[in-house]
């Protein structure tokens, strides 16, 4: 399988480098800083640079030409602004949709975010409703698209040691923590499964 990640330097696109390559896969991961090539080839993927927020789509399909699967890990990450939850999290996923559709590239695997029931609620900082907001509006993007998508919404994240007890099941899931090596984990799982296409499914322990 040829996979390319979005996000590719996240800590779960490259736990899923791994994963993948270690059995035998061709990964690559689009990154924005050439500074991150070289942790990207110690996972096993071919870094591509590729800056989401700058590229066209059609400069971004360039790139998914021969794939068989995306995976958009990316994330503008926490302390960025409600502005860059806007350009990353939503239009970047967005963009490698528009990009897969023009390259021909149907599997196509979201990771979003438990807890998007919690839009416009007054205990949720404005900076958290902005990037709850930006994956739902993710999320709503791709449903009417000719793609093959399925939506992974993992609970709060962790750096802990895999589980390998998880909880994936179409929400209203109970909410709790997760790893980010089990969501790489699951990614691979989905990849290999296609009953998971058109599912939105959520990932707690």
């Amino acid at each position: 399988m040829d996979v390319v990640i979005a996000g590719g330097h996240g800590k779960i696109a490259l736990l899923l480098s791994q994963l993948l390559s270690a059995r035998g896969d061709s990964v690559a991961g689009l990154i924005r800083d050439p500074a991150q090539s070289a942790d990207l080839r110690a996972a096993g993927a071919r870094p591509v640079v590729c800056d989401l927020e700058r590229a066209s789509a059609e400069e971004l399909a360039e790139h998914l030409a021969g794939a068989d699967a995306v995976v958009f890990a990316a994330g503008a990450g926490p302390n960025s602004g409600a502005a860059r939850k806007e350009t990353v999290d939503r239009a970047g996923a967005v963009l490698l949709a528009d990009a897969a559709e023009r390259a021909g590239v149907r599997r196509y695997l979201l990771v979003s975010s438990m807890g998007l029931e919690r839009i416009g609620d007054p205990a949720v900082t404005p900076e958290f409703d902005a990037y709850l907001k930006a994956k739902w509006a993710a999320e709503e993007a791709l449903k009417d698209r000719p793609l093959d998508w399925t939506v992974l919404r993992p609970a709060a994240l962790t750096d802990a040691p895999t589980e390998r007890h998880p909880h994936l099941a179409p929400p209203p899931n109970r909410f709790g923590e997760v790893s980010r090596a089990e969501v790489a984990h699951t990614l691979v799982r989905l990849l290999d499964d296609p009953t998971t296409i058109h599912q939105t499914l959520e990932l707690t322990t």
